[in-house]
């Protein structure tokens, strides 16, 4: 078992560099797939959508409210709508994800890596099904 305080927050546990690390992998995976790269309105620029999502994930985990400050709730379903999203987006952005948390791992505390790729992973299976319109 984990040493995690179940009081601490996940943005408390690995810290805001934690998610900007894990936005900027995962984009730099999504970036090569042609599927989901093909979704993103600017191209295959994606420096405010990293943005975006970071801020996202540090305010949804604990930290600051900066994405509320700047874009308001979330609306996640409202925001992905325009975009098809069926299974196989879904499965491309989960496998990046996973990539990413894999490979961003290493930053946190080894006994609470455990918990944060627990809480990671089963937010974002959910969220990214979530999303699926199609």
């Amino acid at each position: 078992m984990s040493h995690v305080d179940e009081q601490r927050s996940l943005y408390e546990i690995a810290g805001a560099q934690f998610f900007i690390d894990l936005v900027d992998v995962f984009y730099d995976e999504l970036e090569t797939d042609s599927i989901l790269i093909s979704l993103y309105p600017e191209g295959n620029e994606t420096t405010a959508a990293r943005h975006r999502l970071a801020l996202f994930l540090i305010q949804y985990w604990g930290g600051p409210t900066t994405y509320m400050d700047e874009r308001g709730h979330p609306r996640l379903r409202m925001r992905h709508n325009p975009f098809a999203i069926s299974a196989l987006e879904r499965d491309h952005w989960l496998m990046h994800m996973a990539t990413a948390i894999e490979r961003t791992l290493p930053s946190v505390q080894e006994g609470d890596r455990e918990h944060v790729t627990a809480e990671l992973a089963n937010y974002f299976v959910n969220a990214a099904e979530a999303m699926r319109n199609r």
